[in-house]
């Protein structure tokens, strides 16, 4: 992977494996570093939950690839607005796709930010 970034080598039953080790619940992924993601439904992704990526800011993180679950939907008005202003692009899709295009993204060097709901 391109700098320090995880790895994700696989998700489902409720968490990811990220470089070989377990991770249970949601991900969320910022200057790459991995913590835990406290929302469990894309209802529950707020701005708030989203602080880390936002104080980054544009300097860091270039876009959210934001994995929204097992079906792709869009995330909350207030989410797509919150990125805008901080001028951090946004790219969302089911959790499965996103966490495959994590790993493409990631060691091509992109800088990106990762918020991904457990599946």
């Amino acid at each position: 992977m391109a700098r320090s970034a995880p790895s994700i080598d696989s998700y489902g039953a409720g968490g990811f494996r990220l470089s070989g080790a377990w991770h249970a619940g949601s991900l969320l992924i910022v200057a790459d570093q991995a913590r835990s993601w406290p929302p469990r439904t894309l209802i529950e992704a707020t701005p708030q939950s989203l602080a880390p990526v936002l104080e980054a800011g544009r300097e860091q993180v270039e876009f959210l690839l934001l994995g929204v679950g097992p079906a792709n939907a869009p995330p909350s008005r207030e989410i797509r607005q919150a990125l805008l202003a901080s001028g951090i692009g946004l790219e969302f899709m089911d959790t499965p796709a996103a966490a495959k295009l994590y790993n493409v993204l990631t060691s091509e060097g992109r800088r990106l930010a990762a918020a991904l709901i457990a599946v």
